[in-house]
């Protein structure tokens, strides 16, 4: 196979700074392209932080528009002409659609206009989402446009295998694997603060039961209060403390139904990794992800993980050794193994030291690797079926 650079353009609404978890995995794939000597083209809508910043060779800005209920997130303008001419000037090899709104729409159609290569991630649930807002007829549209999607790329990259095992079911076609890393060196539990922890009104001897994410309707997190609730009766005697870090537009009714947890707000960077470390159970109640990178985050940070059985907690998870699982939905079981991992000190001490050595060892260049390797075999195919094709 030839070693020679590649020539990508990677098309998403959302990218750092914008705070979850399809941004900070695009943020990786991209930076970890180009340190591999790649050129990468950007497209992705306006930011607040751009500011009057223009385009350029490396990067196009579209205009976007707020996603209802979602502040600081956005979907892209349709820009199929701008990118048509854009492409004919200079043609990249392939494209990697990250999200399926109207700017991935209109990359998807120039590209099979012009003959380029395309790739596509699954990187979010939307048609679970409508479930979980009560719109199931919307389910089923959402459900059609996202398999008519993917269909027309040439590859789906999905993060996990029972997403894939779903979208399979639902008769998504060619669809290959791309996990997720963890930077292992930024989430550490040498980061863990006690200053912070007195910050939140906890000694030594206190556990801190940590949520981080966005908080909306589609991430369950009326658990969060329910299973707290079962803790703190299954251990009266037990200083325990609730600390959400994240925002969304769940948070009014979350401060309302939990006065006595402490709400962090969006951190980043160290200052997330250090509100991690100074945690020390994990409780990741969504049943809608496709990945959930918080659960590496937390287990790098040496969180004991509390987790429905799919997903990234499927794959990381095993069960009573680096974390705790429950079927998904049996809200009876999640609870029930929250409290085990209280139940006797070393439970909670094991599992946090082998989560921490297990995803010590998921770190992200393995992942660029693997997704360099995808491009470069949809560009290898294609070109191939095009010298087969001026045979005949």
């Amino acid at each position: 196979m030839t070693t020679a650079f590649l020539n990508i353009t990677l098309i998403t609404e959302t990218f750092p700074p914008e705070i979850n978890g399809v941004a900070n995995t695009l943020g990786r794939l991209c930076e970890g392209l180009r340190a591999r000597g790649h050129q990468v083209e950007l497209i992705r809508p306006r930011q607040d932080s751009d500011q009057s910043r223009p385009s350029d060779d490396g990067l196009l800005l579209c205009r976007g528009w707020p996603l209802p209920g979602y502040p600081g997130l956005q979907w892209g303008q349709s820009s199929m002409h701008k990118l048509l001419r854009r492409w004919k000037r200079q043609r990249p090899d392939v494209l990697y659609i990250a999200t399926e709104g109207p700017l991935g729409l209109s990359a998807l159609r120039a590209a099979r206009r012009l003959g380029i290569s395309v790739v596509s991630g699954f990187h979010t649930n939307f048609q679970q989402y409508s479930n979980q807002y009560g719109l199931g007829m919307l389910s089923r549209v959402l459900t059609h446009y996202l398999r008519w999607f993917h269909n027309r790329s040439t590859l789906t990259l999905v993060p996990s295998v029972s997403q894939r095992l779903e979208l399979e079911r639902r008769h998504f076609e060619r669809l290959g694997m791309l996990a997720r890393g963890v930077d292992s060196q930024l989430f550490h539990p040498v980061r863990r603060d006690n200053t912070l922890r007195e910050g939140w009104g906890l000694g030594n001897d206190a556990i801190a039961v940590l949520h981080v994410g966005r908080l909306a309707q589609e991430k369950n997190l009326g658990l969060l209060k329910r299973c707290f609730d079962s803790l703190q009766a299954t251990y009266p005697q037990r200083p325990l403390k609730l600390v959400i870090v994240g925002d969304g537009p769940q948070r009014a009714s979350l401060e309302k139904a939990l006065p006595e947890a402490i709400f962090c707000g969006s951190r980043r960077g160290e200052d997330l990794a250090r509100h991690y470390a100074s945690g020390d159970l994990f409780l990741f109640p969504s049943l809608t992800e496709t990945f959930g990178n918080v659960v590496l985050e937390a287990m790098a940070s040496g969180l004991g993980v509390v987790a429905y059985d799919q997903a990234a907690a499927t794959q990381h998870i095993r069960h009573g050794y680096s974390g705790a699982l429950a079927m998904p939905g049996d809200e009876a079981t999640f609870c029930d193994a929250a409290n085990w991992l209280l139940d006797e000190q070393e439970n909670l001490r094991r599992v946090r030291l082998n989560a921490r050595q297990h995803a010590s060892r998921q770190g992200w260049p393995a992942i660029i690797e693997q997704f360099e390797y995808q491009l470069r075999s949809v560009c290898d195919e294609e070109r191939g079926m095009t010298d087969r094709s001026r045979l005949v």
